[in-house]
């Protein structure tokens, strides 16, 4: 595994409950500012091996994605499950709840 991947994955495994974070912050935080696209694939690939909290990454205007199998209904169930709060449907709070990693 590269260390870009590594560090990506890392990072996602640390976005804490109750919290989001985009695909370009955690690009950002890995050492890619324009890696978000990179962030999509490895999340997408990943999520299931490592278990990674892929409902925690949203894009960079906070906004859940829709998605035709409907994952993005239950990327907000999980997240109001968490306490996430949202400004309307599938909008995010970011002033409240966006981690920016370490």
């Amino acid at each position: 595994m590269q260390d870009y991947t590594r560090r990506v994955i890392e990072l996602i495994q640390g976005i804490p409950s109750g919290m989001v974070s985009t695909y370009g912050t955690i690009a950002a935080a890995a050492g890619n500012a324009s890696g978000a696209r990179q962030v999509a694939r490895i999340l997408h690939s990943s999520s299931a091996k490592y278990d990674l909290p892929w409902h925690r990454v949203v894009n960079r205007h906070g906004r859940i994605s829709e998605r035709s199998n409907m994952s993005h209904e239950l990327q907000e169930q999980l997240l109001a499950g968490e306490g996430v709060g949202f400004l309307k449907p599938g909008q995010i709070d970011l002033d409240k709840h966006l981690w920016l990693g370490s």
